[in-house]
């Protein structure tokens, strides 16, 4: 607990001392993002750091602190999200708990403030100003069309779900006990000034959210204040707290956060079944049974040798395959991220231009939101099921349920949009034919029959994957 009211002088030159290591001074010339692709949007995020530096030095390992003093950056910032909005905001329905959280951090807790159902705004601002209540407001990429246009490029960036919360808090409070959080977090200061210290990690690249007691933290590694326009980045597992200082009327800031549960450790959860079930079609070691009766021993330290070998076998196979399946993984990514930002006003995505023919060129659109996996048949229910391809994609998913854990995901209508396209798994050259290539001839597609490349084609084009050039 930040010990309120006291003088804030250590953010001059002590603090600068202190964050030495963390900070970085931007120019002056720092421009505002850049929204050419995927790749230009990250390096305008974390300017005037170079991309090779912050992954060599910062990501994963410690805090990166850019101040910069840019009134056209700090101005865009601004209009990501500000206190203003809440009114406009709480008119379009809002509720406490989905939507947002009234919180304060009192002797070393988390105190939630929420009323019931929907968000009154007087009510709101009536927290704020007189229980010094932060505002926590979940996932505003909904809302805010900068946002989401920010966080979509940044999940085609990392290949993992990208969410956000804005916090707002009052002078003299904290909204958030020390902890640690099990996700990448990018802070960008909106509005306002914050006081924040960092902590050394008890847990590195935590996989878990955990709030820490005064007591065990010790003196923070870095303490500094954010100003509208500044930038902080720290790892999963770092111990953090932050309050707006007495004179400050408040402090809004949104927090960018990513690579939760995307480690190697998600990965081999993920790819080991698919690795499994497909070497015990070859490899008799792994069809053969078990001990008797070990499954009703408490004890299996004599089975750890053979387990051991098999894994070992496993191994042997990795090395000399080329495919590996992940499929729940990349699913999970596909499904729930967010579509192409085409703008508020945009009409929903239809097929549009020629009709791919056998003499059509052809190119790959949104590359970045489809991908192919190798399945096993979801359609047939026989014992037997064969493997097929699936493309899926994120153009249809809906921005309004972004990082909400809403049911309309399992809904029978997003089961249809999730699937995408199936196809025998002799589609899968010319698949990767299309996905490899800037344009593809449909009639030099890796398939036997002019039929099969066309139906291939038209398939890909009404789902707006491909466009004939």
């Amino acid at each position: 607990m930040p010990k309120k009211g006291g003088k804030h002088a250590e953010t001059g030159k002590e603090m600068q001392a202190q964050c030495k290591r963390a900070k970085v001074e931007a120019a002056c010339s720092a421009s505002v993002m850049t929204f050419e692709n995927p790749d230009s949007l990250f390096g305008s995020l974390i300017s005037p750091i170079k991309q090779e530096t912050f992954f060599r030095e910062y990501w994963e390992q410690k805090p990166l602190l850019v101040q910069r003093s840019d009134p056209l950056l700090a101005a865009y910032y601004q209009s990501l999200f500000q206190l203003s909005d809440l009114k406009d905001l709480c008119s379009q329905g809002l509720y406490y708990g989905r939507d947002i959280n009234i919180c304060r951090c009192v002797n070393g807790k988390k105190k939630v403030l929420n009323k019931e159902g929907k968000v009154n705004y007087m009510q709101l601002k009536k927290d704020f100003d007189q229980k010094k209540a932060t505002i926590q407001f979940h996932q505003p990429q909904r809302f805010k069309e900068e946002l989401w246009k920010i966080q979509e490029k940044l999940e085609c960036y990392f290949g993992s779900l990208v969410g956000s919360n804005v916090y707002i808090t009052p002078q003299g409070s904290q909204g958030l006990p020390p902890h640690y959080d099990d996700v990448e977090v990018f802070i960008l200061q909106l509005e306002g000034k914050k006081h924040w210290r960092l902590y050394k990690p008890t847990v590195h690249l935590a996989r878990e959210y955990n709030v820490e007691p005064e007591d065990r933290i010790g003196n923070p590694t870095h303490e500094f204040i954010l100003k509208p326009g500044d930038l902080l980045y720290f790892p999963r597992g770092t111990i953090h707290q932050a309050d707006t200082p007495l004179g400050i009327s408040y402090s809004t800031h949104v927090t960018i956060s990513t690579y939760q549960n995307n480690s190697w450790g998600d990965f081999l959860l993920d790819a080991i079944p698919g690795l499994v079930f497909d070497t015990a079609k070859e490899d008799v070691a792994l069809r053969t049974s078990i001990p008797r009766q070990l499954l009703m021993q408490v004890d299996i330290a004599d089975s750890t040798k053979k387990l051991s070998s098999l894994l070992r076998r496993l191994a042997d196979r990795l090395e000399n395959t080329s495919e590996l399946r992940s499929s729940d993984m990349k699913k999970d990514f596909i499904m729930n991220r967010l579509p192409p930002c085409l703008g508020c006003d945009s009409d929903p995505l239809t097929p549009g231009g020629k009709l791919p023919k056998i003499d059509s060129k052809i190119r790959l659109q949104f590359r970045d939101h489809a991908i192919i996996t190798v399945e096993p048949d979801q359609e047939n229910s026989d014992e037997i099921r064969r493997e097929m391809v699936y493309v899926y994609h994120s153009l249809k998913n809906r921005r309004e349920t972004h990082m909400m854990g809403t049911e309309d995901d399992t809904s029978e209508e997003g089961m249809s949009q999730t699937h995408g396209l199936r196809f025998p798994l002799s589609y899968l050259d010319a698949l990767k034919q299309i996905w490899s290539s800037s344009s593809v001839n449909v009639k030099e597609l890796n398939l036997i029959s002019n039929e099969e490349k066309e139906n291939l084609a038209l398939a890909l084009w009404t789902e707006c994957l491909i466009e004939v050039i």
